[in-house]
């Protein structure tokens, strides 16, 4: 019988590699049709490419799958971020009422209100490059600080089950914060900006309301 412990890394570490083996292939195939100098500034490359070869019935293709693929993408964020609220409201972080479920879909739906309000608040007002590298530096710090708690984890409670182990501890780890770091910085500064007062916020949510309130808390039952 084979350990699902085992090939659950093996395959998300799997897929990554094969993503960036996809990724370059496409890269080199796009550059090899147009000059890289040409890409600055577009959001469109792949089917920038096709359109120098001639090919734009298929360029309209890929750009269509574009925004399909930005819509699930969107709804996967928006269904996330839901039941994060969710969760942190559950454990006494947010306030309660966040944590209702709604008596006939049984669904959080003040958290789902709330999030498809702010959404749409953002996307109606955030240029959508600005937005672009807001996630990327969201999602690159929230990399960093996982891979750093893999190592005070493993110090501070070694008796937390595990569902699988981090190969090459603590080299892999390290390098998973230098690499996110590294792409960090090359952000532009009103991103820095906006990050650095959106945590300011999100401490001041933790020390002033949440931190006392936490179901988690040591001193609490």
């Amino acid at each position: 019988m084979r350990n699902p412990r085992r090939d659950l890394p093996v395959g998300i570490i799997g897929s990554l590699l094969v993503c960036t083996l996809l990724y370059v292939l496409v890269a080199g195939i796009m550059t090899g049709i147009v000059p890289f100098a040409n890409f600055a500034g577009v959001d469109h490359p792949v089917s920038l490419a096709l359109q120098y070869a001639g090919q734009n019935w298929v360029a309209g293709f890929i750009d269509m799958g574009a925004i399909i693929g930005m819509t699930t993408v969107i709804l996967v964020m928006a269904y996330g971020q839901t039941r994060i609220l969710f969760a942190m409201s559950r454990d006494g972080l947010l306030p309660a009422r966040l944590a209702k479920i709604h008596p006939r879909f049984s669904t959080p739906f003040n958290t789902t209100w709330l999030v498809g309000i702010v959404f749409s608040a953002i996307a109606a007002l955030v240029p959508l490059n600005v937005l672009a590298e807001l996630i990327n530096i969201g999602t690159l710090a929230a990399f960093s600080l996982i891979s750093i708690a893999v190592l005070v984890l493993r110090k501070t409670r070694p008796d937390l089950p595990r569902a699988f182990r981090c190969p090459g501890a603590p080299v892999v780890p390290m390098l998973s914060v230098a690499f996110c770091l590294f792409l960090m910085a090359f952000l532009q500064k009103v991103t820095w900006i906006a990050f650095g007062a959106w945590t300011l916020i999100g401490l001041a949510i933790y020390f002033g309301y949440a931190r006392k309130r936490s179901l988690l808390h040591p001193g609490r039952p």
